[in-house]
């Protein structure tokens, strides 16, 4: 089940041809990350240490400052230690960007991978229907 996020446009996020930039698109992403990570894993993002290792981002439509904007995320499947996620941006009720992210959690000293802890891995599990 996805996880959406409203997200105000800023005349800070526009670039010189009045679209949000590319790279504030990422940040658009992060916005829907963080609202999944609330929702879904009930915890502060300071209580488990994880990266993003892989962001692919496909654009479909610009982005202006009038645009009423919704980032949507879901988890399809779950990896030993990684978090696939997947993205849906519309502005003005139409898709903007699709992308997908991989969320990868670190051990202790953040020199490698750990296993997804045992009550997130259950929570996205509950949640997503896996």
């Amino acid at each position: 089940m996805a996880v959406t996020t409203e997200i105000d446009v800023r005349y800070r996020d526009l670039d010189t041809l009045a679209h949000v930039n590319n790279a504030v698109i990422a940040t658009y992403l992060e916005e829907g990350r963080v609202g999944y990570i609330d929702d879904v894993f009930e915890s502060g993002l300071a209580e488990y240490g994880f990266v993003i290792a892989h962001l692919e981002i496909d654009f479909e439509r610009r982005v202006e400052i009038v645009d009423d904007v919704e980032v949507t995320v879901e988890v399809p499947e779950l990896g030993t230690s990684s978090v696939p996620m997947e993205y849906e941006i519309t502005a003005g009720g139409e898709t903007a960007a699709t992308a997908q992210t991989t969320l990868v959690f670190l051990d202790a000293e953040q020199d490698g991978t750990a296993p997804i802890p045992e009550e997130i891995r259950e929570r996205v599990e509950a949640h997503e229907g896996l």
